[in-house]
């Protein structure tokens, strides 16, 4: 609502933009904000259209009448070839990206079509959260969409130089797998990119409910445990039709990860039961909330198979929020036990109406889309107190990202902190 309100100023009273392309997340896109526009009546003479859909509903969507437009951020390619081929100038004046941290990889394709376009905007707009999710080197791609590379200059092997030394690497090859700022970068990063950065928490305006957080601790038995360890310490468990192995460090964690939950994909890519720990206290926690409405949040696909046989066989309708009408169902208090997975539904739907329980039953490593999966929740709106619960399995790789989590958002509540808004 506040960046419409920025956006109905400019274009209406300072008649300093007429045409406005907003890149979110294909849920947000569709369904959050034309929905928030229709909430304010100071909004109504601004026309939305919406850029989704198959190839017919997308031409139409561009072709309407409209001063914002809206598509997701899978279809940046599509939408700059469409207007090469076609031999059009691109003609939006302001362009603004839902979940900036979505471009932080600069090797990727939505940034590389993004950054084509750059010289023909002239103003830039970026929303987000959860801005160094993985540390600062996060933001090079970040601000150079905003500012063509004007304060972190316009390579990013020169910021790594200025601002990083390499971390974890490996020795043999030489390889870099994290970066590290070097004494006195931080400060200085910050300084570079304070005149365009602003940073406002919703906690220091708002009244937010509370939100707890509670760990629910499960442990494997010895046969389990030995499983367990024996992967961990082999990077392989033999088995008569399919061995479940690991390649390599990155390949391990996620096995381990998976064991935790109790499940794991062997080499044929088939899920093999290790036990049912987390599962008896995902339903501890369902009984416990006493016909509350139950968001869970999970990881591997098997989990999420294995969530639905259990808690359906114990007498629970689970239903996922994929789709509009999910989500509208959810938040009318019509689905008792939602399925939820952060990285398609972590960024911006707003699904705080329909309860204020979320579990997540498997963790990520990611800082960004666990803040983010929590903040569908507790957020503006929200009018009882937010429970976050995490089912953990005793001494496995669960405790780790936990650990993990924290240290991240040290350094994010750092940058956060120092570019807060002066009021």
């Amino acid at each position: 609502m506040i960046t419409l309100t920025a956006l109905n100023d400019l274009i209406f009273d300072e008649l300093k933009i007429s045409k406005v392309l907003v890149i979110a997340p294909l849920r947000v896109a569709r369904d959050t904000w034309a929905a928030e526009k229709e909430k304010w009546d100071h909004l109504k003479d601004l026309d939305i259209s919406v850029i989704v859909g198959d190839l017919k509903a997308r031409k139409a969507a561009i072709n309407a009448d409209a001063q914002v437009y809206i598509i997701n951020r899978e279809n940046i390619k599509w939408l700059v070839e469409y207007y090469d081929k076609n031999g059009l100038r691109w003609d939006f004046d302001c362009v603004i990206i839902d979940e900036l941290s979505s471009f932080k990889n600069h090797q990727s394709q939505r940034f590389r079509y993004l950054r084509k376009i750059r010289p023909f905007v002239n103003r830039w707009v970026g929303l987000t959260g959860t801005p160094t999710s993985n540390g600062l080197i996060d933001l090079w791609a970040e601000i150079g969409i905003l500012d063509g590379g004007e304060r972190l200059g316009r390579f990013i092997g020169r910021f790594r130089e200025s601002y990083f030394k390499p971390g974890f690497m490996n020795p043999s090859t030489g390889v870099v797998f994290s970066y590290i700022p070097r004494p006195g970068a931080e400060e200085q990063i910050y300084d570079r990119i304070s005149d365009i950065t602003i940073s406002m928490k919703e906690l220091d305006y708002l009244q937010l409910p509370d939100c707890i957080y509670v760990n629910h601790e499960v442990e494997m038995n010895d046969q389990e445990r030995r499983l367990y360890d024996q992967l961990k310490r082999d990077l392989i468990i033999p088995t008569d039709d399919g061995d479940i192995d690991a390649a390599n460090a990155a390949s391990l964690s996620n096995k381990l990860l998976q064991m935790a939950n109790g499940a794991v994909y062997d080499e044929n890519k088939t899920p093999r039961f290790i036990h049912n720990r987390k599962l008896e206290m995902l339903e501890d926690l369902i009984e416990s909330a006493n016909g509350q409405p139950v968001l869970i949040a999970y990881w591997f696909k098997h989990d999420r198979t294995r969530i639905m046989e259990y808690l359906t066989a114990a007498g629970y309708a689970v239903r996922d929020i994929r789709s509009s009408a999910d989500i509208n169902d959810w938040n009318s208090g019509s689905i008792p036990v939602a399925l939820i997975h952060p990285a398609s539904a972590g960024h911006g739907l707003n699904i705080q109406d329909g309860g204020h329980i979320l579990i997540w039953f498997g963790l990520t490593w990611s800082l960004e889309l666990y803040q983010q999966t929590n903040a569908r929740l507790w957020r503006q709106g929200q009018k009882e107190t937010v429970t976050i619960h995490h089912i953990v399995t005793k001494n496995t790789v669960d405790e780790d990202v936990l650990a993990a989590l924290a240290s991240k958002d040290v350094t994010q509540e750092k940058l956060i902190a120092a570019v807060k808004a002066q009021l």
